[in-house]
């Protein structure tokens, strides 16, 4: 990753940290004034996503080191590992604590109290948390110019980038919940419906929990590059008088940013070993020249009744 692409990323997850630090104060405040069940789900909330904010940052910290003897192709996948935990924090503490918090106010309802601190708090959160996210967004969008909201997520190598989009997204969606949550607790008189908007929060964490959980584990697992890097691999190696078949281009990311790459192409039967030697270090030189990304490329001569190609499978 770029010193500029990954001082941006910082920025967006810092600001996402700051909000959600001085959020979670808040929260737990006017539930303590208050007694309000959702806004102490909120409170847990911002507390869950300052965590997983860390989380990403460490992750991120991690992954910037060198390769060794014992990780030869780095260290960059474990931000992916990180990425994950934080979808199962979301999933087991988030959603968790919303949904008990929220059952345990449908059981036993607080008296009502002046709601004007909730509704306070949950301005200056729907400020602090809109201004992180609309900082997220630009970032995000950025980086996937011309593609649709859901594609860019699934293309998506850096998990940091949309990780705090969802979470400032499902954040926003939380507030206004816990707001219509006072609201209507307070208008019909019935306080258990306060609990019933903690629950509802919760579900929401739930589903963002596992759009994230599902995007993570694909790159945990080693997802493959965007098809136009491969497609670009591909007819750069084919484009070479001396190469007669590109077999198949298998890629994974060892890193948002970094791809390793293993071609199997036939040469033509004429070519002797020093001249395939030269032809490769050409090749090399060429796709790292076209795509900076290729950080490890490793390319076998092989005939192409002896290549075995891959299904085609959508990701799962």
């Amino acid at each position: 990753m770029s010193a500029a692409k990954e001082g941006e990323s910082n920025l967006v997850i810092f600001a996402a940290l700051a909000a959600n630090l001085g959020i979670a104060v808040a929260k737990f405040v006017a539930a303590a004034i208050t007694g309000s069940s959702s806004m102490l789900t909120e409170g847990f909330h911002s507390v869950v996503d300052s965590f997983n904010q860390v989380l990403l940052l460490y992750g991120q910290h991690r992954g910037k080191r060198p390769p060794d003897a014992a990780y030869p192709f780095g260290y960059g996948r474990e931000l992916y590992f990180w990425s994950f935990v934080v979808a199962i924090l979301i999933f087991g503490v988030g959603a968790g604590v919303s949904v008990y918090e929220g059952w345990v106010h449908l059981e036993e309802p607080e008296p009502l109290r002046d709601p004007l601190v909730n509704y306070i708090v949950l301005g200056v959160a729907f400020a602090l948390e809109g201004t992180s996210w609309v900082l997220a967004m630009r970032g995000f969008a950025a980086d996937n110019r011309g593609r649709g909201w859901w594609q860019a997520v699934r293309r998506s190598k850096d998990p940091a980038g949309f990780i705090v989009l969802f979470e400032d997204s499902a954040a926003l969606a939380g507030l206004i919940v816990a707001g219509v949550g006072v609201w209507l607790s307070h208008y019909l008189q019935d306080p258990r419906i306060d609990g019933i908007a903690s629950i509802v929060i919760g579900g929401i964490l739930g589903v963002v929990a596992a759009l994230l959980a599902r995007e993570a584990k694909g790159l945990l697992i080693g997802e493959g590059a965007d098809p136009a890097i491969v497609a670009r691999v591909r007819a750069i190696v084919d484009g070479r008088p001396e190469i007669t078949c590109v077999n198949h281009v298998r890629t994974i990311h060892t890193a948002p940013q970094s791809i390793f790459v293993a071609i199997s192409a036939d040469f033509v039967d004429t070519l002797t070993m020093g001249e395939a030697e030269t032809s490769i270090e050409t090749i090399e030189t060429d796709l790292k020249k076209a795509e900076p990304m290729l950080s490890s490329i490793y390319i076998r001569p092989e005939k192409r009744e002896n290549a075995a190609d891959l299904p085609e499978t959508g990701k799962a």
